[in-house]
C-alpha cells in the first residue's frame, strides 16, 4: 500500500513538473511574440512541435496572423508614402517648372547671351532641370503599372536571374513544381534590384530558396548595420553616395501591388550576412 502511495505521489509530482515546464514554455512563446510585435517584426513563425492539439492550432493561427498583419502594415506604409510623395512631387514641380522655363527664356535672350548674367542663369536652369529629374525618379513610387498575373514557373524565373550575374556563385533550392501566380515582369524588377544591391555590397555568393509561400534571397555581401535596418525601405533613404533611395522602397511597393510583402529577415540564413524574404499570398503557390 505504501509503495502504491509513493508511486502515485511520484506520478503526481512528474505531472506537476511537466505542467509547470509546459506553462513556462508557453509563457516564453508569448514573450517572444510580444517582443516581435513591439519591434514591428511580423515574420515570426514559432514551431508547433511539443504542443497539444489545441495549442498547436492556436500557434499556427498566430503564425498566420503575424504574416497577415505584416502584409497589412507594409501595405498601409506604402499607401502613406505614396500620398506624401504625390504631394511633394506636385509642389516641387509647381515651383521648379516655371523656374526652368523662365531661366531658359532668359538664356536665349540677346541681352543675356555673352554677359556676366549668363553663367548665373545657366546654373539656375541646370539646378531646376536636376530637380525635375529627381522628382521624376520618385514618381515611379506612385505610378506603378497594374500587374498582369499569370502562372510563373519559379525555377525558370530564377535561372533567368542567375544568367544576369554569372560572376556570382549561386545556390538555389527551387523545385520544378513551384509555380506562383504573379506578374513576372514586376517580380523580376524586385529580385534584380535585391541582387544588384547585393553585388554592389561585395557579395560573391547568393542563394535563392523557396520556403512554403516565400522566396528567400541571401547574400554574403557587407552586412547591413543595425542602425540602417529600420529605415531600409523608407523612400529617399540611402547609404550610397550616388543613390536616390528608390530601389528597395519601390520593390516593397511592387510586392504590395502583387499582394505580397518584402521584408529584411531578422536573422540571415546560415552562411550568409543578409536575407530578404519575398512573401507571396498564402494561396499563391500552385
Amino acid at each position: 500500500m505504501t509503495l502504491l502511495i509513493i508511486l502515485l505521489l511520484l506520478l503526481i509530482g512528474a505531472a506537476l513538473a511537466f505542467f509547470f515546464h509546459h506553462q513556462n514554455q508557453l509563457k516564453l512563446r508569448a514573450r517572444l511574440m510580444s517582443e516581435a510585435v513591439r519591434n514591428h517584426d511580423f515574420t515570426f513563425r514559432l514551431p508547433v512541435k511539443g504542443l497539444f492539439y489545441g495549442e498547436k492550432a492556436l500557434q499556427e493561427a498566430l503564425n498566420d496572423l503575424g504574416q497577415v498583419v505584416g502584409r497589412l502594415v507594409a501595405q498601409k506604409e506604402v499607401e502613406s508614402w505614396q500620398k506624401l510623395i504625390r504631394v511633394l512631387t506636385h509642389e516641387i514641380m509647381n515651383v521648379s517648372t516655371p523656374i526652368r522655363s523662365i531661366s531658359q527664356a532668359y538664356l536665349e535672350h540677346p541681352k543675356v547671351v555673352g554677359t556676366t548674367l549668363e553663367k548665373g542663369i545657366h546654373a539656375i536652369n541646370e539646378a531646376s532641370r536636376s530637380l525635375v529629374t529627381f522628382v521624376d525618379s520618385y514618381r515611379k513610387l506612385t505610378q506603378l503599372q497594374d500587374p498582369v498575373v499569370s502562372d510563373l514557373p519559379l525555377r525558370d524565373f530564377v535561372a533567368g536571374i542567375k544568367a544576369l550575374y554569372p560572376e556570382v556563385e549561386w545556390r538555389t533550392d527551387v523545385t520544378d513544381s513551384v509555380t506562383v501566380r504573379t506578374d513576372g515582369t514586376l517580380l523580376r524588377q524586385v529580385v534584380v534590384n535585391i541582387v544588384k544591391n547585393a553585388v554592389e555590397a561585395g557579395a560573391k555568393r547568393i542563394a535563392m530558396e523557396w520556403e512554403g509561400a516565400a522566396l528567400a534571397i541571401s547574400n554574403d555581401g557587407v552586412p547591413i548595420p543595425a542602425e540602417v535596418r529600420r529605415d531600409l525601405f523608407v523612400p529617399f533613404f540611402t547609404t550610397k553616395q550616388a543613390g536616390l533611395g528608390v530601389g528597395l522602397a519601390l520593390s516593397r511597393q511592387i510586392m504590395a501591388v502583387l499582394g505580397g510583402s518584402l521584408v529584411l529577415a531578422d536573422k540571415a540564413h546560415s552562411g550568409y550576412h543578409t536575407t530578404f524574404v519575398l512573401d507571396f499570398e498564402p494561396d499563391a503557390p500552385c
